[in-house]
């Protein structure tokens, strides 16, 4: 199958989200602009990391001057996912980079292969864009202010969750859970 590389230089929206209840939801990174609409499937963590470390990201542009990211962010999506929602691939890698030119960040998600295999041939070099093969790629760029808002709604999402047990930090069922901190005992 051929590689498909989509690409968003200026997303109209750039969002996660879930679909399902807590403790067995599902997690999407969605990408729109236009008429194109692409779905990304991911765990919740990859979302907190993501999340995680584009903050850290932001915070230090912003403490070496770099770049702004205390401007005016875009008003807070709180909406949910677009619809259809179809998953275009499962992620494997996510990567964050900073293009100080273009003042812009680069989130990028590769498709998860059956093999995870690296991104690198026998000699070490990065399969190109133009190779036919290869995983899947989406490809957003964003304004600082506009990936902090995209960091922040991430944040929250992942939040959203199950309340954590107050004693082990495990998420807590509707029913509850047997605690390994308490011997095994019963909290809800």
């Amino acid at each position: 199958m051929t590689r498909r590389i989509f690409c968003f230089e200026q997303p109209e929206r750039f969002v996660t989200g879930t679909v399902g209840e807590p403790g067995s939801r599902t997690f999407f990174l969605q990408a729109r602009e236009g008429e194109r609409l692409v779905n990304v499937l991911l765990e919740k963590v990859q979302v907190a990391v993501l999340a995680d470390r584009l903050a850290l990201l932001l915070d230090e542009l912003g403490r070496r001057g770099l770049a702004d990211t205390t401007g005016a962010s875009p008003e807070r999506d709180v909406e949910p996912l677009d619809e259809p929602l179809v998953e275009t691939f499962r992620a494997g890698t996510l990567s964050i980079t900073w293009d100080g030119d273009r003042e812009q960040v680069t989130i990028e998600a590769r498709e998860q292969t059956g093999e995870e295999e690296l991104e690198e041939t026998a000699d070490g070099a990065e399969i190109e864009d133009d190779a036919e093969d290869g995983p899947d790629v989406v490809r957003v760029r964003l304004t600082p202010s506009a990936a902090r808002a995209f960091a922040e709604r991430a944040a929250v999402v992942v939040a959203a969750g199950r309340p954590p047990c107050p004693f082990c930090g495990q998420p807590l069922d509707p029913q509850g859970h047997l605690c390994p901190r308490r011997n095994g005992g019963f909290v809800n």
